[in-house]
């Protein structure tokens, strides 16, 4: 059985959803009946959805909108047509990232394009939806993308692993906020992809590597943990099995406690240490 929010004639609403994990979502949410609204900033690929998902769900059943979710006056235009169009959302799904690289001193314009559409876009989608979501007194989910990179924060990358820890924070605190309002239905989920092939992800590359999963593998998962009522979704992929996310995520966080340098994992001298650590049963 689904989650029951997962239901015929509700309203899910998904923001990076013309491509990726996104799509693959808005297609399984049209599959179960749903009426379906996605948000992209690319209006080729939205066109090609919306064709796509209207053959599931009936063109009547298919609304998708131009949005740029890190400013919030576009967000707020977002939330206010879907709710003249199918009287509000029932599932929000803060999906849309961007994963251009980025450097420590690189440009700032850079930092503040990945912070502002990977960070304040759910910000700005969570904020803006919640309201009226708790308003309509019914049973509710926003699931918010994060990503493994936002918990171990590996090197390479800094803005995106900054805007990724800023969504698993924001996104905890939202759920202790939604348990704790009165009369509130919500639920927020973290989703926590493994490597998935997608435009973010492929890097060039035309065929999906032995090693990722598939955008509707994921979504299959995502459903399932959605009905066992998991706030963290922990995805593992064809390389990754969890019982390693689990070990690289508490070697990250045994840096505070054992007061280890930060990023230990990748200092030459504790190179060894994490090794044995991996491989304890």
């Amino acid at each position: 059985m689904p989650h029951p929010v997962v239901a015929k004639d509700n309203v899910a609403v998904i923001t990076g959803g013309a491509s990726g994990i996104g799509l693959a979502a808005a297609m399984a949410f049209a599959r179960a009946g749903m009426k379906v609204c996605i948000a992209d900033v690319d209006q080729p690929r939205l066109a090609e959805a919306a064709t796509k998902l209207s053959s599931l769900a009936g063109a009547a059943n298919v609304m998708t909108s131009m949005v740029d979710v890190s400013r919030a006056e576009s967000v707020m235009e977002l939330e206010r047509a879907v709710r003249e169009r199918f009287g509000g959302a029932d599932i929000l799904m803060n999906n849309a990232g961007i994963q251009p690289g980025s450097t420590l001193f690189g440009e700032p314009d850079n930092w503040q394009r990945i912070i502002g559409v990977n960070m304040w876009g759910i910000i700005n989608g969570s904020r803006i939806f919640a309201p009226a979501m708790i308003a309509r007194g019914r049973r509710g989910l926003i699931i918010n993308t994060g990503s493994k990179q936002g918990i171990t924060t590996p090197p390479g990358d800094p803005a995106y692993n900054v805007s990724k820890a800023g969504v698993k924070a924001f996104t905890e605190a939202l759920q202790h906020e939604l348990r704790s309002t009165k009369d509130c239905r919500i639920t927020t989920h973290l989703l926590i992809p493994g490597f998935v092939f997608t435009g973010l992800t492929a890097k060039g590359r035309t065929e999906k590597p032995a090693g990722a999963w598939t955008p509707e593998q994921t979504v299959d998962f995502m459903l399932a943990r959605l009905e066992a009522g998991d706030f963290y979704i922990l995805c593992p992929d064809n390389d990754v099995p969890r019982a390693l996310d689990e070990k690289r995520m508490l070697w990250a966080a045994g840096d505070i406690v054992e007061n280890r340098p930060p990023l230990s994992r990748w200092h030459p001298d504790y190179a060894d240490a994490f090794k044995r650590f991996v491989e304890e049963k």
